[in-house]
């Protein structure tokens, strides 16, 4: 829930939903007992957080995958290695 600095500082916006999303989402803000902002709010946060996630993610995937390359090679430089010391 935002403080009241945070709404006084806050910035209004107009978004164009197709009627679908747009019955969908009063549909939620009466089940939730909510208001359309802070549902809106709510949603774009985790939106963006899921988001960050993702790409986090899909960083840490990467360094993995270029760490196991490596270490791929490592391991078969230590195998050739081991057949120079027989």
């Amino acid at each position: 829930m935002p403080t009241a600095t945070e709404i006084a500082k806050s910035k209004k916006i107009a978004v164009d939903f197709p009627s679908s999303l747009y019955e969908e989402t009063e549909k939620a803000i009466s089940e939730m007992h909510t208001t359309r902002s802070a549902f809106v709010r709510t949603a774009v946060a985790y939106y963006i957080h899921d988001m960050r996630r993702k790409k986090m993610e899909e960083e840490l995937a990467a360094g993995y995958m270029a760490n196991a390359i490596c270490a791929q090679r490592v391991a078969e430089e230590l195998m050739g290695a081991e057949g120079d010391l027989v």
